[in-house]
């Protein structure tokens, strides 16, 4: 099981009320909230191996360098020799080196990589795996990753986590009329301006999606509208048009698969109790943190 650690925490943030505090008067709203979502993936799903995955640079500038607009619009701070400055709630930045603390008490490793983000490191141990693979996210991004040969599929969150919903390629057709393999490049020709993605103007997700069935893929759109072959003559002339975007929108948007990640130990436990519980009493985590130690293994 690999969580897309940020899309959970903020969810756990925006979802739980900000009613209990810690001792001092700190917020831990999105702590007990997270904290709460994996004792339920735990229990219901049943991972044998678990990884809390992290955005290490949450707007990598080798993005940014191809697509300028790419999360632009989520930037608070631009910094010349690091990762800019996202967009997060006070009261939920000073939860997250909290956040970090209980996943290290619970045998959760945090996997990040350098000038990559949580999505890139999904994709890279995704790919790697051995085993059967649940993702869990609210990002839509991620369907790219669904395979059902490989058993890898969505735990979406996107309806809550009393509504989890499991997307294989089936429902990810269903939803968009593209397979799951396809779905880089749909995202591509439709855009997304939650990450600042313009898409090819005019081209919308049900032009999208039959220009995919027809070509297979963008390169095959890209090659059809050069022989004459790809949709009509107005969508040829749009996609014409969006060259210089789509030359670069599919590195932007496909997650990075060959990363190189430091060893670790992803098996469920061994879970530090004592730790756990004296870090629960100072902060309060009360019954979410009694309720993860009672879904994790000794």
């Amino acid at each position: 099981m690999l969580l897309d650690t940020a899309s959970l925490y903020f969810r756990a943030f925006y979802g739980v009320p900000d009613k209990v505090k810690a001792a001092d008067g700190s917020s831990v709203n999105a702590v007990r909230g997270l904290l709460d979502m994996i004792a339920k993936l735990v229990t219901t799903y049943e991972p044998t191996r678990l990884v809390a995955c992290w955005d290490d640079d949450w707007r990598p500038q080798w993005r940014v360098d191809l697509l300028p607009s790419y999360k632009a619009h989520r930037v608070v701070e631009v910094v010349a020799a690091g990762p800019d400055v996202e967009e997060v709630p006070d009261p939920l930045e000073a939860q997250i080196p909290l956040i970090r603390e209980a996943l290290a008490v619970l045998g959760i490793p945090v996997v990040g990589a350098a000038e990559h983000e949580a999505d890139d490191v999904i994709g890279a141990l995704a790919t790697r795996a051995e085993v059967p693979v649940d993702i869990v996210t609210g990002d839509r991004d991620l369907f790219q990753l669904v395979d059902d040969a490989r058993g890898i599929r969505i735990v979406y969150t996107a309806r809550g986590m009393s509504n989890l919903e499991l997307v294989d390629d089936a429902a990810v057709f269903s939803k968009y009329g593209v397979h799951a393999d396809q779905y880089a490049d749909f995202a591509v020709l439709r855009g997304d301006p939650s990450d600042g993605l313009p898409g090819v103007s005019g081209i919308g997700e049900k032009s999208a999606a039959a220009l995919l069935s027809a070509c297979g893929d963008l390169d095959g759109i890209r090659s059809g509208v050069l022989d004459g072959t790809a949709g009509t003559p107005a969508q040829r002339a749009k996609i014409a048009a969006a060259a210089d975007y789509l030359e670069v929108a599919a590195t932007v948007v496909r997650v990075a698969r060959e990363l190189d990640l430091a060893p670790f130990d992803d098996r469920l436990g061994p879970v530090d109790r004592d730790a756990a519980e004296k870090l629960a009493e100072r902060w309060n985590l009360g019954s979410s943190m009694t309720r993860a130690l009672a879904a994790l293994p000794d």
